[in-house]
């Protein structure tokens, strides 16, 4: 066979065959480049998303500073809390300037708010009469509430009845509060204190019969459901000057009594005896530093309320 012959029979195409080749090599094509296209078309469309979403954040966050900015006394945190009480100072909210007022870090509306108050002729008789300003938070008046000082108003009050003068006067005096020794005070003497009610004065006795007395002020905290808040107002009513710590022997203490120690329990009981019963009497309390579970911590917490006979 010729090469003519060859390309006559095999390589020579009707009208319809051409056709029918074009629209395949068209659809090859479109086969091969069209998903790139379509994946390139994406990636731009996506990096304009993302582009767009990132503007979108940091005016968020330019508007969130701003916020945080005006909203500048935030009391969420305890080192603001720290740095904030370490600023405080007694004052009478009658009296005090608008600048002193900025020195105990209240916002300005609320500046504004008390100005008003006491120049339409308000007057604060009680240190609770401050909790009722608009805008005064909870835990600006709680921060507050122990530095409150009014002095007594003395109001004369003129008019006439039957053609008669009559002069009444009115005092209003704040309630005066008294140190108490907090190892022999009664529940009376706890109920005098600001913050203070029934069933509180109940658990500080308890809590203070179940340790054997306090032998520090701050241990007054601990008592259940006593708010820092409110240990902060009596804080400085309390003292102590009655040494009636009741101490226990750990060389002859039964587990059961170590354990109904507030400072002890269980655990720390069943230690104690399992150390003495394996290496014998304890011969001074720095001997308890051994025992693996009391650190330098525990140790000075315990210590008051053990002895060695």
């Amino acid at each position: 066979m010729s090469i003519k012959e060859f390309i006559r029979d095999y390589l020579s195409f009707t009208r319809k065959e051409r056709i029918g080749i074009l629209s395949l090599i068209a659809l090859l094509f479109f086969v091969t480049f069209l998903p790139k296209f379509i994946q390139k078309n994406a990636s731009e469309s996506k990096s304009q998303i993302d582009t767009s979403w990132i503007a979108l954040a940091e005016n968020l966050k330019t508007t969130t500073e701003e916020e945080n900015s005006f909203h500048q006394y935030d009391y969420s945190t305890n080192a603001t809390k720290t740095e904030l009480n370490n600023k405080l100072f007694f004052f009478d909210p009658n009296t005090i300037s608008t600048d002193e007022w900025r020195k105990l870090n209240l916002r300005e509306s609320t500046i504004k708010t008390i100005g008003n108050y006491l120049n339409k002729g308000g007057h604060f008789y009680k240190p609770e009469d401050l909790k009722k300003i608009y805008g005064l938070r909870i835990n600006e008046f709680e921060r507050l509430l122990p530095f409150i000082k009014i002095e007594p108003k003395i109001i004369t009050e003129n008019f006439s009845q039957a053609s008669t003068e009559k002069v009444e006067t009115k005092i209003y005096t704040t309630p005066t509060y008294f140190s108490i020794d907090i190892n022999i005070a009664d529940s009376t003497a706890f109920i005098n204190l600001p913050g203070i009610g029934n069933k509180l004065a109940t658990r500080i006795i308890s809590f203070r019969e179940k340790l054997g007395g306090f032998y520090s002020v701050e241990q007054i905290r601990e008592v259940y459901a006593l708010s820092d808040s409110t240990f902060q107002k009596i804080k400085q009513w309390l003292k102590i000057e009655t040494e009636t710590i009741k101490k226990i022997d750990i060389n002859t203490a039964s587990f059961d009594e170590l354990k109904l120690h507030p400072y002890i329990r269980w655990s720390l009981a069943n230690t104690i005896i399992a150390y003495r019963n394996q290496h014998g009497s304890f011969q001074n309390l720095e001997e308890l530093k051994k025992i693996f579970s009391i650190t330098d911590e525990v140790y000075i917490k315990i210590s008051p309320y053990l002895m060695v006979k």
